[in-house]
């Protein structure tokens, strides 16, 4: 195995919006590397990097795949991501442990929302970004149009460095602006190339661009910006220096036209990427914490070694693969390192670089060089691995929270062991996953980022722990409280022959706060009632709290006061206080005005401004609140109220409605009464539910 210093190594994530080509891309990197023949095909199934059978069925990019070729020298980790916002997990981990992003804008459709989300997260993390226009052999593509949206988008910084002469099909000629040359590739797939120099419009175009590409460089640093202004121009070395530098601030975000699809443009990328992309010695400290949660620098050149697993994987063939990268020192088969987010030791097996599915085993991975170890025995994403000796922990990425919900139901019995094991591997995996049994809705609730999402779950529960499922609606956690005062006796007697039962309550209850839950007190006085039944009398209470008396939902914002009562010497007991307890309260429930409570849910909707009508109107529709509005660059950011009830499957409705380019969050706000129609139907729906069973 070649072994690469750390400059010589381009550690980036290709992402961007669905169906913008980015596996494609990559696919035609590996082609121009001479890692594989001919570029596969998603119809085919046969790229390097979606060989997932789900990914295969689907024709998506489900999972993040790492990749790796040698170009000029250097050594590109490439990981290619999913696009479907459903998967932003594996997006979100590739970028957090990329040196700079490919972000991918499709010549057809332009910029996405799944492009926005991207680039805010490498914003975020402080890594470069660089842009590539594809798909430009397609019909109807208008590279200016798309340059213009880019800019609009990510600024005026934006500047193309290649432009097409020949959009459209058989599009296969470039104007390469640093060079000043028309380069004119095969269409083959091969990606080879023939180059000349520019002449008549095309030179006076690109001697324009170059003028206003030395500016952008010159801008990036003052001692360049003052020797443009005393010479005019910038020696070839110092546009070099230069144009990395501008690249890391950021203050020139490159752009490139290609045709992934057929290898036009690709390995112009690739050329910039190897001499002025950034390389983990452009971030050669990254923070940490130590023991004691003190920030601390991890850097390149030390020796002891620290990697972050950014990504975990169930392979049939190997077992539990766990993908890192090494932030400092050199890491080898059979090292001991200490887990420190888990606090246990793990020792590593078998490491090996991938294409996908393909793996080569190396006997070591340097510092700021990316691979990944089979069976580790309790590490999973997000988890940092380092030396005994110096214990730190790199931070975590923080993933969304989900925005679908759905009911798990078994199809076989005897399968909840399976079932159990299958959720929280998948969990481990892919933290934007959930899955939770709650014992008041006496289901299993599964969460995601998406209804495509959920349906890989199910795929994987199937196909790898053989277990059958089927995703409904979830029950909701409504509430029951009252809305004025009562009181009730009731008296439990019991006599069978034997020892009796005998206990009477007498209970008062009025109206709590929101959200107080039940306040239980007692406030007798004599000796009616010995003090000792207090508890089974409260016992009672609660229990019907938690059985809930109008529908079967809990009890909530209610104050009880067990003020009086009678009992007998012989006769009265705990059983008799907890059932005479129970009784009284549900008599005083019903006479005290009782009103269902259903949760409330705080939505952030992001959807572009020509949808902002469709999107409130159906908010108007699920009985919610628009209680503001924002904008956030190209788009509206709607805030909003809405009952739970409405907002199954409505991520997948948002998209339906802004042709897949709205998303949102959403979480728990608070409980509010349900208004009199629905309130009928949910008790209605409650008591013939209790009838069937």
């Amino acid at each position: 195995m070649k072994d690469y210093k750390p400059k010589d190594i381009r550690n980036f994530a290709v992402v961007g919006h669905a169906s913008s080509g980015k596996t494609m891309l990559t696919e035609a990197m590996l082609a121009c590397g001479g890692v594989i023949n001919r570029i596969g095909s998603i119809e085919a199934g046969s790229t390097a990097s979606d060989y997932h059978i789900s990914e295969k069925d689907h024709q998506i990019s489900v999972h993040a795949s790492l990749l790796h070729t040698e170009w000029l020298d250097r050594k590109f980790n490439i990981i290619d991501t999913p696009g479907y916002m459903d998967f932003i997990s594996e997006g979100l981990g590739a970028i957090r442990v990329g040196d700079f992003a490919l972000v991918v804008v499709s010549a057809s459709h332009g910029v996405g929302v799944g492009t926005d989300q991207v680039w805010e997260y490498a914003t975020h993390y402080g890594i470069p970004k660089m842009l590539v226009i594809n798909g430009l052999d397609k019909e109807h593509t208008d590279f200016d149009q798309s340059l213009e949206a880019c800019r609009a988008h990510f600024g005026k910084q934006v500047f193309p460095l290649t432009l097409p002469i020949d959009t459209g099909p058989g599009f296969h000629q470039i104007l390469d602006v640093p060079r000043s040359e028309v380069i004119t590739f095969k269409t083959d797939g091969s990606g080879d190339y023939t180059e000349e120099p520019a002449t008549g419009e095309l030179l006076e175009k690109v001697k324009d661009l170059h003028r206003e590409l030395i500016e952008y460089v010159a801008e990036s640093d003052d001692s360049l910006l003052e020797k443009f202004f005393d010479q005019g121009s910038l020696s070839e070395e110092e546009m070099r220096e230069g144009i990395h530098a501008a690249v890391q601030s950021q203050s020139l975000i490159p752009l490139f036209a290609t045709s992934a699809q057929t290898n036009v443009g690709v390995a112009r990328v690739m050329d910039f990427i190897a001499k002025y992309g950034s390389s983990p010695v452009d971030r050669a400290t990254v923070q940490a914490h130590d023991e004691s949660g003190a920030e601390v620098g991890v850097e390149l050149t030390k020796t002891e070694p620290v990697i972050y697993v950014f990504k975990t994987l169930s392979e049939a063939h190997v077992g539990e693969m766990s993908f890192f990268r090494v932030y400092s020192g050199t890491v080898k088969p059979g090292i001991d390192l200490y887990n420190s987010g888990r606090n246990v030791n793990e020792r590593l097996g078998q490491i090996f670089t991938l294409n996908g599915k393909n793996r080569e085993s190396v006997d070591h991975v340097n510092a700021g060089d990316i691979g990944a170890v089979v069976k580790l025995r309790d590490t999973h994403t997000g988890n940092t691995l380092c030396s005994p000796k110096h214990i730190i922990e790199l931070p975590k990425v923080v993933y969304p929270n989900p925005n679908i919900h759905a009911a798990l139901r078994l199809k076989a019995k005897g399968d909840e062991e399976r079932i159990a094991v299958g959720l929280s591997t998948l969990h481990e995996e892919d933290p934007t996953f959930h899955h939770r049994v709650d014992s008041e809705l006496h289901q299993t609730v599964v969460s995601g980022q998406g209804e495509l999402h959920l349906q890989i779950i199910v795929e994987r529960l199937k196909r790898r722990f053989n277990v059958e499922v089927e995703l409904s609606e979830p029950r909701v956690p409504y509430r029951e409280t009252i809305h004025g005062k009562s009181e009730a006796k009731y008296r439990h007697k019991k006599q069978s022959g034997g020892a009796g039962q005998f206990g009477e309550v007498w209970l008062r209850i009025e109206t709590a706060p929101r959200d107080s839950g039940v306040d239980f007190k007692q406030t007798l006085v004599g000796t009616n009632v010995d003090r000792v039944f207090v508890p089974s009398v409260e016992k009672g209470v609660k229990a019907a709290c938690t059985e809930g008396i109008l529908a079967g939902y809990r009890v909530t914002d209610v104050k009880i006061n067990f003020y009086d009562g009678k009992m007998h010497p012989v006769d009265s007991k705990d059983i008799a206080f907890q059932i005479a307890g129970y009784q009284a309260f549900k008599e005083a429930f019903l006479k005290a005005t009782p009103r269902m409570l259903e949760p409330i849910c705080s939505i952030m909707v992001k959807v572009p401004d020509s949808h902002m009508g469709d999107v409130m109107g159906d908010i108007s529709s699920r009985r919610g609140r628009i209680l503001g509005m924002d904008t956030e660059g190209q788009y509206q950011v709607i805030k909003a109220l809405v009952p739970q009830k409405e907002l199954y499957h409505y991520s997948t409705t948002l998209r339906s409605l802004t042709g897949g380019r709205g998303m949102h969050s959403e979480e728990f706000d608070h409980y509010e009464e349900v208004p009199r129609e629905f309130e009928q139907k949910i008790i209605a729906t409650a008591k013939a539910a209790k009838e069937e069973e």
